[in-house]
C-alpha cells in the first residue's frame, strides 16, 4: 500500500510513517517543517520504501512519487503556543489544506482520513465526550483558530463525503503524549518532563484541578491505523484517546517522581478557553475496532522520560 502523510516529520505524523515503513508499506511524507522537526525522520531518508516532499499544502498538493492508497491528513500545528504564533496558517491548514487533501485524493482514488481533535469540543457542557456531542467552543477566542479551523476541516470532509461519495474519515484525538513531543510546545507532559530535568518549578495553570486523558502515541497510532484500514466502516468520526482522566496536578506529582525530582509548583492563571475537564467516551472506536488504550500510565510517562533524557545527553555530546 503507498500511503501519504501530510504533516509527517512531526509528532503523530513521525510515528505513523514508522509503523506503515514496518508493515512494509510505502510511505511518502509531506512536510514544510514549519512546526516539525527534521529530525523525527532522519533515521527514515536512506530507507528505500520512504520519500519526503518539502512543501506547504496550503499553497498546493505537490506532485507524488506514487499514486496513493490513503491520504493521513496530519498537517497543522497542534499546540497552543504554535497556533497563537501563526493563526492564520493554523487556519489555512485545516481549511484550504484539507480541501486539496480531498481533491488529491479524489483524483488519485484514495481513501483520506483528518486528524481532528477533542478541541472541537471546547469546554465541554457534556462529560464524557461522544461523537454526537457538537461542542461548546468560542469561535472568537484565542483558540478559536485551531478549534474552529479544526471544525471546518470536519465539515469539508463531510461535505465531500457528500457531494462526491469521497471515503473520508476522522479521528478526533484526545491528549497523547510520548518521544518526539517538543519540549516547548506548551503541552502539559513535555513541559513538565523539561522542567523537571531541568531541576525547575512545574508551570500548573490554574489550580491544576482541571483534568486530561492521556494516551500513550504508540496506542493512539494503533487506533488510527486500525480505522484508516477499516472496510466500510459504519460511522466515519471515532474519537482515539485514552479515558482514564487525571488532574493536571497529578500529573505534575507522577512525572516529578518518575523524574527522581522534589515537586515544586508555580502556579499560574488559567489562559482563556482552556478546557477544564477532558475525557472521550470510547463506546464507538471499542466496538467499531476492537481498541482501546493499552500503555499504563506510569509506563508511558517512563518510556517518554527516556526518550527526553537521550535527547539531551545526544546534543550534549555534539
Amino acid at each position: 500500500m503507498n500511503v501519504v502523510i501530510t504533516g509527517g516529520a512531526g509528532f503523530l505524523g513521525s510515528h505513523l510513517a514508522d509503523a506503515y515503513l514496518r508493515d512494509g508499506d510505502c510511505v511518502t511524507v509531506i512536510d514544510n517543517y514549519v512546526t516539525s522537526d527534521g529530525s523525527n525522520i532522519g533515521h527514515l531518508l536512506e530507507h528505500q520504501h520512504f520519500h519526503f516532499v518539502q512543501a506547504d499544502i496550503c499553497v498546493e498538493f505537490p506532485a507524488l512519487p506514487e499514486k496513493p492508497d490513503l491520504i493521513l491528513h496530519f498537517a497543522s500545528p497542534a499546540s497552543p503556543i504554535d497556533y497563537a504564533q501563526i493563526p492564520l496558517e493554523t487556519l489555512a491548514v485545516n481549511g484550504p489544506g484539507t480541501q486539496r487533501c480531498c481533491k488529491a485524493a479524489l483524483a488519485y482514488g484514495a481513501r483520506v482520513l483528518f486528524a481532528s481533535t477533542s478541541e472541537i469540543y471546547g469546554d465541554p457542557l457534556e462529560h464524557p465526550q461522544r461523537e454526537t456531542y457538537w461542542g461548546n467552543v468560542n469561535s472568537v477566542g484565542e483558540r478559536s483558530c485551531y478549534d474552529e479551523g479544526k471544525r471546518f476541516g470536519e465539515a469539508v470532509m463531510a461535505a465531500y463525503r457528500r457531494a462526491h461519495g469521497l471515503d473520508a474519515r476522522m479521528v478526533r484525538i484526545f491528549n497523547t503524549y510520548g518521544p518526539r513531543m517538543r519540549a516547548n510546545d506548551g503541552r502539559v507532559v513535555p513541559t513538565f518532563i523539561a522542567q523537571a530535568l531541568d531541576g525547575a518549578a512545574l508551570t500548573v495553570f490554574g489550580d491544576g484541578t482541571q483534568t486530561r486523558s492521556l494516551c500513550y502515541v504508540d496506542d493512539l497510532i494503533e487506533g488510527i491505523r486500525r480505522f484508516a484500514a477499516l472496510p466500510n466502516p459504519a460511522h466515519f468520526v471515532v474519537n482515539l484517546g485514552a479515558d482514564h482522566e487525571v488532574t493536571v496536578l497529578e500529573i505534575a506529582q507522577r512525572i516529578a517522581r518518575a523524574c527522581n525530582v522534589d515537586l515544586r509548583v508555580e502556579h499560574r492563571p488559567l489562559p482563556p478557553d482552556d478546557p477544564t475537564r477532558r475525557r472521550p467516551d470510547l463506546s464507538r472506536a471499542r466496538e467499531l475496532l476492537g481498541w482501546e488504550p493499552r500503555t499504563p500510565l506510569e509506563i508511558g510517562l517512563q518510556h517518554t522520560i527516556d526518550w527526553f533524557r537521550s535527547k539531551r545527553r545526544s546534543l550534549t555530546c555534539l
